[in-house]
């Protein structure tokens, strides 16, 4: 198996494992450089680079970028040159990044990053209609959704939400679960007065889920009152503060230059 194969199939295994990556793939590349098209490599979350795109200079280029566009979501086109740009050059079109980097060998490097990062996972509890809604929405909006009626099942790892429509029915464990397990979106569709007697009888949850679920639409269907918690939904993760993803501190290279209300 190839070079580029085997980054290819490495990716495949992260996608499986929910793991956000950014796939580098040179697509260009002008002599004298060390990497060619088609060489490809893996930034991972934690300043990991999986693969080759070139030596030191362009693989910290690279890092530094694709560690900016998994915060980001986004993808770009990278063009590493190894003098300050001049004036009139493309550096400011839309999808393109130029980095000036003098400690190349001379010739310039065009690198796509993609940033691959798993939709938001979400966990229904519950079988009742709204949460059946609750499944059928959430995944025509292109999230990742799992349903369980399970009060035992354990609560992902990196879910974004969890949302209990089980309409009395082992809400108080399922609910200590997501709370315990720090989801960052938890809501419980109740009405006003039932919901407010479940979250007294569960440590730590006033202040922390949303009850009743949702945005207040007038919302009556059980699509209608989904519509109504995603949009809530997408309004905490908007207003969340994105993590601040930062290069781990690596030694320089030998003659390396820095570069850059429901019931």
């Amino acid at each position: 198996m190839t070079a580029a194969l085997e980054v290819s199939a490495r990716a495949e295994a992260l996608r499986a494992r929910r793991t956000p990556f950014v796939l580098a793939t040179v697509v260009r590349a002008q002599r004298p450089t060390s990497a060619k098209p088609g060489d490809r490599a893996l930034v991972l979350p934690d300043g990991t680079l999986d693969g080759f795109v070139g030596g030191t200079c362009a693989a910290d280029a690279v890092r530094g970028e694709g560690l900016r566009l998994l915060a980001t979501g986004d993808s770009t086109l990278l063009r590493i040159t190894p003098s300050p740009a001049s004036s009139g050059s493309p550096e400011d079109e839309e999808g393109l990044v130029t980095v000036s980097n003098p400690c190349l060998s001379g010739g310039a490097l065009d690198i796509f990053l993609e940033a691959n990062v798993p939709p938001p996972l979400v966990r229904i509890f519950g079988d009742a209609p709204v949460a059946r809604a609750l499944v059928e929405v959430g995944r025509a909006m292109g999230y990742e959704v799992e349903a369980t009626a399970d009060p035992t099942a354990p609560t992902p790892a990196d879910a974004a939400a969890m949302v209990i429509a089980s309409h009395g029915r082992d809400e108080e464990p399922v609910l200590a679960a997501a709370l315990a397990a720090g989801v960052p979106y938890v809501a419980l569709v109740a009405s006003r007065k039932r919901g407010t007697a479940v979250l007294g009888a569960v440590e730590g949850a006033a202040g922390k889920v949303s009850s009743p679920a949702g945005l207040d639409i007038g919302a009556r269907t059980p699509a209608e009152v989904a519509i109504s918690i995603y949009a809530e939904l997408i309004k905490s993760r908007r207003a969340a503060p994105r993590p601040r993803t930062q290069l781990p501190l690596l030694p320089p290279a030998e003659g390396a230059c820095c570069s850059h209300p429901h019931s």
